[in-house]
């Protein structure tokens, strides 16, 4: 009998041991609406890109403030390194995401409609995978984040 308790107790701190080691953040419904509304909303902005960035700078201001309060959001929740990672990709201006993008359209002023659509095309995919690894949380959609975040 007490061989079969000290099994029940190995197994069940493995058990526990395995689940800390997994270490992702668990599905978050307000993470996942609000990364879906920003991808709209980031996409609806970008469609003016071929006009003059003055007339548009509120709204830009406004979404970009919308972007860094869910990027403090994800920063502060426990185990979620790899979407806190991708929201640093998504606003550095130095990238080829949503930072970069909107840096480049205030310093060019107004964007070709070809460059706006091939932004927009990289842009969706991006937030198409996060919002994947955000329901999904399995190791091809983490896989598929961590290509982008190491680039």
């Amino acid at each position: 009998m007490k061989t079969l308790k000290t099994n029940i107790i190995l197994l069940t701190l493995v058990v526990l041991t395995s689940c800390q080691s997994l270490k992702t953040a668990i599905f978050d419904q307000y993470s996942y609406q609000k990364t879906t509304e920003l991808k709209v909303e980031t996409l609806s902005l970008m469609k003016n890109a071929s006009t003059q960035y003055e007339n548009h700078k509120e709204l830009v201001a406004k979404l970009l403030l919308d972007i860094e309060k869910l990027k403090e959001y994800e920063k502060n929740k426990p185990n979620n390194e790899i979407t806190f990672a991708m929201w640093n990709v998504f606003t550095d201006k130095e990238k080829n995401l949503v930072g970069g993008f909107f840096k480049s359209w205030q310093e060019k002023q107004t964007l070709s409609p070809t460059f706006v659509e091939e932004a927009k095309k990289q842009i969706e995919e991006a937030f198409d995978l996060l919002i994947q690894y955000e329901i999904k949380k399995d190791k091809t959609s983490k896989d598929n984040l961590l290509a982008i975040i190491s680039q």
